[in-house]
């Protein structure tokens, strides 16, 4: 039995439940109906329900529907799930289902839970479950016997803690095993290494992989091939002399971030990590130099969800530039660290300012569909709170030379009904996962001030 929500949030969603049938009330039918204008999120996946419906209903008799339908795979991809087996059957008849008299109100939702235990009575030998995104549902169809779950298909992976870091420590016995049939030669300034062993069958593309010891080797992983690795030693940019338009490194996961910004092979980089790591400052530092220096990209665009932390301000004047430069103040307060170094004083840095707002152009996520990016270096902050159908809606924007870096907190999401596990960041991250030209990086460690830092391990 699936609750309207469930259709609402995910409209393949009967699709995804491999060799179950699936039933929908004649209630979820007259809440969809009622939901299906407006140009909302849920508005939209309303009418993809009704098209995909009526796509299963065509030239289905009555004698069809009673018996139920079969449902393809061919409609949507089914995200790694079985192909669908079981059949959707519609509310075809009035079910007499007794909910306790102490229950109060009759809404929409003591109606399902009608109907489901109706359904329990028609089928004793059948488990019935009743699926929604409803808690408060769920807690109802507990007390009253009835087995409910969430929808869960929508998760890209079951735990956050288990993400990937994008960065691992190589165990203190590492070249023991794994030093034998090791080679290693150079190729202009850059040292790579060919190793074999058992390591190497955990570790992915793009990963890093280091001593945790002093002056230990620290490199990316650049190709595995069976049971074969070979890494390249990375740049190391925690030296004033080699610092990234007046910044550098303070750790080694930033250090990690800055060779994935600066590789001009890899076209998309993922940056997790909580207030105060760098992720906004290393990532408009790269940006900067990429684009200023040496003209790898024509300018830096730079787009954040609107979201406000407290209660909503209303309307904003000015051109779409200037509504979104309240939403921009962590570009404004990064400038401003990376301006202050410039020489001739106040009208320096103003000068100086005023060339990089230039090729800074801040964008608003409402006027995305249809652009295409050509040689730009695209910021997306803030993407913990984008869905997984608007990150594939904005990441497939970038065209030939774009350079595309999504910045976030899982900790942090403002979004309702977004969790860890369904975070359009979570999705690209687990997707994006092995590509030869996408690169992921946790940060961990606070660099901001000793107040910040404690105030996210303490509060």
């Amino acid at each position: 039995m699936l609750d309207t929500n469930v259709l609402m949030h995910d409209p393949a969603a009967i699709f995804r439940f491999e060799e179950h049938d699936i039933y929908l009330p004649m209630i979820v039918l007259e809440e969809l109906d009622q939901h299906k204008k407006g140009l909302s999120e849920a508005s939209r996946n309303v009418r993809q329900v009704s098209r995909f419906l009526d796509e299963l209903m065509q030239d289905a008799s009555r004698e069809d529907i009673e018996k139920g339908l079969a449902l393809p795979t061919h409609l949507t991809g089914n995200h790694g799930k079985a192909p669908c087996s079981g059949k959707l059957f519609f509310q075809t008849q009035q079910l007499q289902g007794s909910l306790p008299t102490d229950l109060p109100g009759h809404g929409s939702d003591n109606q399902i839970l009608a109907q489901t235990l109706a359904l329990q009575a028609i089928h004793p030998t059948s488990r019935v479950v009743l699926v929604s995104k409803d808690i408060n549902l769920r807690i109802k169809a507990a007390v009253v016997g009835v087995h409910a779950e969430d929808y869960f298909s929508d998760r890209t992976i079951d735990d956050a803690e288990v993400l990937f870091t994008g960065h691992t420590a190589l165990a203190a016995d590492f070249w023991e095993q794994h030093g034998q049939h090791m080679r290693s030669w150079q190729e202009g300034a850059r040292t790579y290494y060919e190793i074999k062993g058992p390591s190497v069958a955990a570790w992915h593309v793009n990963e890093f992989v280091y001593e945790e010891r002093e002056h230990g080797i620290e490199a990316i992983v650049r190709k595995i091939d069976g049971e074969s690795a070979m890494l390249e030693l990375i740049n190391d940019y925690r030296s004033e002399r080699h610092a990234v338009w007046g910044i550098a490194a303070r750790n080694r996961e930033q250090n990690f971030a800055l060779n994935l910004l600066l590789d001009p092979q890899i076209d998309f980089v993922s940056i997790l990590g909580p207030a105060g790591t760098g992720k906004t400052l290393l990532t408009l530092a790269a940006g900067l130099a990429q684009t200023l220096e040496d003209n790898r990209y024509s300018e830096i665009i730079m787009t954040r969800v609107t979201i406000p932390l407290g209660e909503d301000i209303g309307f904003l004047p000015g051109t779409e530039e200037e509504k979104m430069e309240p939403w921009m103040g962590a570009l404004m307060d990064n400038l401003e660290v990376l301006t202050q170094s410039a020489d001739g004083g106040s009208w320096g840095r103003a000068a100086t300012n005023d060339l990089l707002r230039h090729r800074i152009k801040i964008r608003s996520l409402n006027f995305m569909r249809g652009r295409t990016f050509l040689n730009r270096f695209v910021i997306l902050d803030e993407a913990q709170n984008l869905t997984p159908k608007q990150m594939r809606a904005l990441v497939t924007r970038a065209g030939p030379g774009t350079k595309v870096v999504c910045l976030g907190n899982l900790a942090q999401i403002d979004t309702p009904y977004l969790t860890e596990t369904t975070s359009g960041l979570t999705f690209v991250v687990n997707r994006f996962q092995g590509w030869a030209h996408a690169g992921h990086l946790t940060l961990k460690r606070g660099e901001r001030s000793r107040l910040a830092a404690y105030a996210s391990d303490a509060l």
